[in-house]
């Protein structure tokens, strides 16, 4: 029987869709895609390089470990969920949204996939 492998929470944790766990590089950019859930502990000093994003999917987990941030979405552009330490929200499937640093955070997320977009940045 395999041992347990301990946790880099520096890498993407990948959940596959047979449920099969596997531990992955963080590369800068746009994250890859996978046919099931990505998890990974974020520390964002800055908001989101993109002007939104969304998973159709499923739906997104954001955990807020440290800090705050503050999460917009098109559905309520007006209404921001300011999100603080021990607090997370549920984005739900093809919901446009944006997570900005109100001040830098630590987060866990849990991302679908393989499907998604993000708008880049107005200039």
């Amino acid at each position: 029987m395999p041992k347990p492998t301990p946790l880099d929470l520096s890498q993407n944790i990948d959940i596959l869709s047979d449920w099969q766990i596997h531990q992955r590089p963080r590369n800068p950019g746009a994250p890859t895609r996978i046919n099931g859930m990505t998890m990974g502990f974020v520390t964002m000093q800055q908001s989101a390089p993109h002007n939104g994003e969304m998973h159709p999917d499923g739906d997104e987990l954001l955990y807020v470990i440290s800090g705050k941030i503050s999460v917009v979405c098109d559905s309520a552009p007006d209404e921001p969920l300011v999100l603080g330490p021990g607090e997370g929200c549920i984005v739900p499937a093809g919901e446009w949204h944006k997570v900005d640093v109100v001040e830098p955070a630590q987060i866990i997320h849990m991302t679908p996939g393989p499907g998604g977009d993000h708008r880049p940045l107005r200039s």
